[in-house]
C-alpha cells in the first residue's frame, strides 16, 4: 500500500480541533493544522473548522503570504452569514459553511432559503480569491419531518445548488446518539435522494465501542464507511444497520479494502477534534500505511 492515504479516505476527517471535547486554542489549532497539511497523511485531512465569530482572529494568525482553507461553523444567526462571508480576509478560503436548522411548526427546514443563497455562485472574493461556489451543510435533527427536509435539500441540489445534509451522531446525552437502525435509515434516505451528507460528534474511533468514561456506546467511523458503501451498492436498512452495529472490525475492513482505490460515495466525512486518533485507528486496521507509529 502506498504511504499516501487511499482515494476512499480522501478528505475524510475535517480538523475540528477548536471544538469540544478537544477545545484547543485557535493558535494551537492553526499550528497543528499546518503540520497536518504538510504531512504524508495530508490527503486524509479536510479543512480547519472554525466558528464564524473566530474568522477575524484567524486572520491575525496568518503570515502575509499564507493561505488556509476553512469550514465555517455558524455560531451567528443564518441571516448574518452572508456578511461574515463577504468580510472574510482574502487569505482565508471558505470552502464550506455548516449551520444547524430546526423544525418550526409545519416548516421542516426554516432558513433553507438563506442557506441555499450562500451556496449559489458568488462574485468577487466571497468564497476566497476569485469567488466561486460554496458548499453549505444544513445540520438536521433526527426528528419528525426529517424526510421532508431531505426532500427540500434534494430539490435545491437538483437546481444546481451545492447544499447537503449534516447529522449529529453523538453528544453529551444518550439521546443524541442515534441507534444503528436510525442512522441506517438516514443513510439509506440520503442514498435514495443521491444526497451527500456529513456527520459530527461521537465518531472518536473506527469501530463501535462503549466509552468507559461516559457509558455511551459510540458509532465507529469505519462502521459508517462500510455501511455507506453497502448502502451505495443498494443494501437496505437492515443490512446497513448490521454494519453500523458491528463491534468486530474484520467484516468492516474487508468491505472497505475492496474499495480503497475508489472515491467515497455519499459520505463527505466527519469533524474530529483530533486528527491523530482516527489516523491511529486507520493504521491499526491496516487501511493506511505511512510514516506513522500507531
Amino acid at each position: 500500500m502506498s504511504t499516501q492515504p487511499p482515494a476512499l479516505l480522501d478528505g475524510l476527517v475535517d480538523d475540528a480541533a477548536v471544538f469540544p471535547p478537544g477545545s484547543a486554542t485557535l493558535p494551537d489549532a492553526v499550528a497543528a493544522h499546518r503540520r497536518h497539511r504538510t504531512s504524508w497523511y495530508a490527503d486524509l485531512v479536510g479543512p480547519l473548522l472554525v466558528p464564524a465569530s473566530a474568522l477575524p482572529a484567524l486572520a491575525g494568525l496568518l503570515g502575509a503570504d499564507e493561505r488556509i482553507a476553512v469550514g465555517v461553523v455558524a455560531d451567528v444567526p443564518v441571516g448574518h452569514l452572508a456578511a461574515v462571508r463577504a468580510d472574510v480576509d482574502p487569505r482565508i478560503q471558505v470552502r464550506q459553511i455548516e449551520a444547524a436548522v430546526a423544525r418550526r411548526g409545519e416548516d421542516p427546514l426554516p432558513g433553507l432559503t438563506e442557506l441555499t443563497a450562500l451556496a449559489r455562485p458568488a462574485s468577487g472574493r466571497a468564497g476566497g480569491p476569485g469567488g466561486g461556489t460554496l458548499d453549505v451543510f444544513a445540520e438536521l435533527p433526527l426528528t419528525f419531518g426529517l424526510m421532508g427536509a431531505l426532500d427540500a435539500i434534494a430539490a435545491a441540489r437538483a437546481d444546481g445548488v451545492p447544499v447537503a445534509a449534516k447529522f449529529r451522531t453523538g453528544g453529551l446525552a444518550a439521546e443524541l446518539f442515534p441507534t444503528p437502525a436510525e442512522l441506517a435509515a438516514v443513510i439509506c434516505a440520503c442514498r435514495d435522494r443521491d444526497l451527500p451528507f456529513k456527520l459530527t460528534a461521537g465518531l472518536h474511533h473506527a469501530v463501535r465501542h462503549l466509552d468507559p468514561e461516559t457509558g455511551f456506546t459510540h458509532h465507529g467511523f469505519a462502521n459508517v464507511l462500510a455501511a455507506t458503501l453497502a448502502a451505495a451498492g443498494g443494501a437496505g436498512v437492515a443490512p446497513v444497520a448490521e454494519l453500523l452495529a458491528a463491534a468486530d472490525p474484520r467484516p468492516l475492513v474487508q468491505l472497505i479494502e475492496d474499495r480503497l482505490d475508489t472515491p467515497r460515495p455519499l459520505w463527505i466525512g466527519f469533524g474530529s477534534c483530533s486528527i491523530l486518533e482516527p489516523l491511529t485507528d486507520l493504521s491499526r486496521l491496516g487501511l493506511v500505511n505511512g510514516g506513522f507509529d500507531a
